[in-house]
């Protein structure tokens, strides 16, 4: 993966001045309290996923290796205790990325989760595999996207559509022509963005290709809202414009992309820095990076029509912010959001409450951690009154995830 963003991004964060944080605008708050909870991995795991279950239970999916073998694992948190891990799949032929990293999610009668597994032997030639749980066994894993190009398929969202139903999206290299990545050049055609109605039973209907042309290597995002699902993502225009942008699905037919806000970052190499979202019925946030005009922020969005009108965009931070962002509403008028950033030298991950109506509580740090794409991308979500973070911590020899809390 030809990450230019990273030499970008080291020079972009050594030449700007510090600028403050905004100010605390809500008028009295409680300082929320962070607590270490225990993991239920061994040293070695990484690439931690967060999300619940329809119990209200949280649900964590992790990786882990031994030699030459992967292995995708998860447990579920009920009842301050953990499941014991279950494995999910393994294989010698993964794709594995600190960027683009597997996932579970669940519905009312099962789970699904995904890997990527090389499809060729081009560096970026793999595919998206699904699994599915109906009762104890996961199924065989099976491939979503009908092309069978030796291409690039991956950073996928998966959203709980239906009790036995998911309606999945992936960024899809088909048109890229072979193992090429980013700067499709030579007449080689773009990334798109794809969605799918994925079955617990393993059928596949209804795929459809949202984008044509969109960013190569940042996360998708989603949820579901009141009027049906809807994603968001990083958009690619003709003039290497990178913006995020988002498409819904309304009475059954999906919109034409439109930007959330118009930042007009002008970036020619992929940021690897994609959005998140989260929705209670129409009431969408949505959290990103930019760094258009040479000034990296994370801002945030809220829409209470469920994407089809958003208001003004939020700056959480605009000192010196790496990215990494995931957000989860915690009520119809207020969402958590958290990212990387560096203060003093160090690299931190911080969390900060905002409310749709653009006033802030004071940002919490949640751990220091490392700039290193090793560190990956930290995870929340919340279960009740409580929201949850994982993140992968960086030994000299090893990698070990880390969980903590905050009770609101």
């Amino acid at each position: 993966m030809k990450l230019t963003s990273k030499a970008f991004f080291i020079c972009l964060t050594c030449t700007l001045a510090y600028c403050s944080q905004p100010e605390n605008r809500e008028s009295a708050s409680i300082k929320p309290v962070l607590t270490e909870i225990a993991t239920p991995h061994q040293v070695g795991a990484n690439l931690p996923y967060l999300t619940i279950d329809k119990n209200g239970d949280l649900l964590h999916s992790w990786v882990e290796k031994t030699s030459d073998t992967t292995i995708l694992k998860f447990a579920t948190f009920s009842n301050d205790q953990w499941s014991t891990p279950v494995e999910i799949a393994q294989g010698d032929d993964w794709f594995v990325n600190w960027a683009d990293y597997p996932m579970i999610a669940a519905t009312q009668q099962g789970r699904m989760a995904h890997f990527l597994a090389k499809s060729a032997s081009g560096t970026y030639s793999y595919d998206v595999n699904l699994l599915t749980q109906k009762k104890s066994d996961w199924s065989k894993s099976f491939i979503p996207h009908t092309d069978g190009t030796p291409t690039e398929h991956g950073f996928v969202t998966m959203l709980p559509l239906t009790d036995s139903t998911f309606q999945v999206a992936w960024l899809d290299g088909r048109n890229t022509g072979g193992d090429s990545h980013d700067n499709h050049g030579h007449g080689a055609g773009a990334m798109t963005l794809r969605t799918a109605v994925i079955g617990l039973d393993g059928t596949i209907s209804e795929e459809f290709e949202l984008d044509n042309r969109t960013c190569d290597c940042c996360q998708t995002g989603g949820a579901i809202t009141s009027k049906g699902p809807v994603f968001v993502y990083r958009d690619r225009s003709e003039l290497e414009i990178r913006d995020i942008y988002v498409t819904r699905k309304v009475n059954g037919e999906w919109s034409y992309p439109s930007p959330i806000a118009q930042d007009n970052w002008n970036i020619a190499g992929c940021p690897v820095n994609g959005p998140r979202a989260d929705a209670i019925d129409n009431v969408l946030g949505v959290a990103w990076f930019t760094a258009a005009k040479g000034q990296p922020q994370v801002k945030v969005i809220f829409s209470n029509d469920a994407g089809e009108n958003f208001g003004q965009s939020i700056t959480l931070d605009q000192s010196m912010p790496l990215g990494r962002v995931d957000l989860v509403m915690l009520n119809k008028q207020s969402a958590m959001v958290s990212w990387l950033t560096q203060n003093n030298g160090e690299t931190i991950i911080k969390a900060q409450k905002v409310f749709t109506n653009g006033s802030t509580e004071a940002p919490v740090v949640i751990s220091k951690t490392s700039e290193s794409r090793g560190s990956g991308f930290p995870q929340m979500a919340k279960v009740n009154q409580e929201v949850f973070f994982a993140w992968t911590s960086l030994a000299s020899d090893s990698t070990n995830i880390k969980m903590a809390k905050i009770t609101l």
